[in-house]
């Protein structure tokens, strides 16, 4: 689908600075923290804490009852591209009451990927609407639980609204090279955009 890493080449790498840092967004239980973990070529810094009966009533659990435990800060992992380019991943907590953190870590991002579970499609949005307000590129990748693939790509992009140049991609994230094609496809959107930003105006 899109190359590996180490065959991207100069042409998609030589415009992006050296370090870039990239957001891990959605709602609560898609898998952010499982995407980090995954592609992270470092031990990642995970915030786990289990959940306790002060959550009752504060956080909504629909539709991941199973879940025991709940970012209250970021995860964070790196990954190499290439010898001039390094990814730094951030992931952020998905609850609403940690919010008031997305902005702080929003700064000095280059791109973001949305994580979205079909079963909780409108759990998304407040990750889009976050990054379409400040003008950061961003891809959505629809995280598959168990290999289940409910809806395609087409029905998701409708369902979000989100800009027909938005990439929409289904992964599973528990799958390092599913991870990495959705990291891909995002730098390709970012360089796409600045290409576009740069490009001379036509008469």
């Amino acid at each position: 689908m899109y190359a590996d890493f180490d065959d991207m080449g100069p042409d998609l790498t030589s415009d992006v600075p050296g370090a870039v840092k990239i957001l891990i967004a959605g709602g609560f239980g898609v898998g952010k923290t499982t995407m980090v973990g995954s592609v992270s070529e470092i031990p990642p810094l995970e915030t786990e804490e289990f959940m306790t009966a002060a959550s009752v009533g504060v956080d909504d659990l629909g539709g991941v009852e199973e879940k025991s435990t709940t970012t209250v800060a970021m995860d964070f992992g790196r990954i190499t591209i290439s010898e001039e380019l390094v990814l730094y991943l951030f992931g952020t907590p998905g609850q609403q009451r940690f919010w008031f953190m997305w902005d702080d870590l929003s700064v000095g991002t280059l791109g973001a990927v949305v994580l979205a579970d079909t079963r909780r499609l409108e759990t998304s949005f407040a990750s889009i609407d976050f990054f379409e307000q400040r003008r950061i590129p961003f891809a959505v990748a629809v995280n598959c639980f168990h290999g289940k693939r409910e809806c395609g790509e087409d029905e998701v992009r409708a369902a979000l609204d989100v800009d027909p140049a938005v990439p929409v991609l289904l992964c599973d994230v528990r799958i390092r090279e599913s991870s990495k094609d959705v990291l891909l496809a995002l730098l390709e959107h970012i360089m796409s955009q600045a290409l576009e930003a740069t490009a001379p105006a036509t008469t």
